[in-house]
């Protein structure tokens, strides 16, 4: 339990648990506003990176702006994927409750997650997220909720991203929402709206 983080206990001890993921950056006070709209009665643990690039906290290290340091993002989603266990642990929440709500570098690392381990998540609302890697084969995700938000003219994230990892999720059988914005890399209230309204009707 040894990274900077913050809990909040959820109406339900069995209920859901928003896993919340900032971007580069942002710090774990970030998304604790998307959680109240996205379910205010839930479980909320919101995780620093635990990499700082220029002195801002991210998640895994990158070699340049889109190219990620693959075997520094295998070892983060590992150490990640612990913490999330033992977090279980600690605060005594149902692991298998975990749905990650992850902006930019924090909605790669969720993504890390689902393309390396199998269960890791009961779901996940992606903003403006990459292919974390490619060439590998992922886990079974049979029926996994996803939503990614993306934005068409995103700089930072191309939408040819944002298909192929639709595409990948797909394959591997999740079952993928899509939706998109014209405002860049900014994530956008509707964006959160849409998030928001897909998850009361999944979950």
């Amino acid at each position: 339990m040894n990274r900077k983080h913050i809990y909040k206990e959820g109406a339900n001890p069995s209920g859901n648990v928003l896993l919340l993921l900032h971007g580069t950056g942002g710090t774990e006070q970030d998304l604790l506003p998307l959680a109240e709209m996205i379910d205010s009665e839930a479980a909320v643990l919101s995780v620093r990176g635990t990499v700082t690039e220029n002195g801002m906290p991210r998640f895994f290290k990158r070699l340049q702006e889109g190219v990620f340091d693959i075997e520094d993002l295998v070892a983060r989603t590992e150490k990640l994927n612990q913490f999330l266990d033992e977090a279980a642990d600690h605060y005594g929440f149902d692991r298998k409750e975990v749905i990650a709500v992850g902006y930019s570098n924090g909605a790669n690392i969720a993504g890390s997650l689902l393309f390396h381990y199998e269960k890791a998540l009961k779901g996940a609302i992606l903003f403006h997220p990459m292919v974390p890697r490619r060439e590998i084969q992922l886990p079974e995700h049979p029926g996994l909720p996803v939503f990614i938000g993306a934005g068409e003219n995103d700089p930072i994230c191309p939408a040819k991203e944002t298909k192929d990892l639709k595409n990948l999720l797909e394959e591997a059988g999740a079952e993928v929402e899509e939706h998109w914005e014209q405002m860049g890399h900014q994530l956008t209230a509707n964006e959160v709206k849409a998030a928001s309204e897909w998850y009361k009707r999944t979950f």
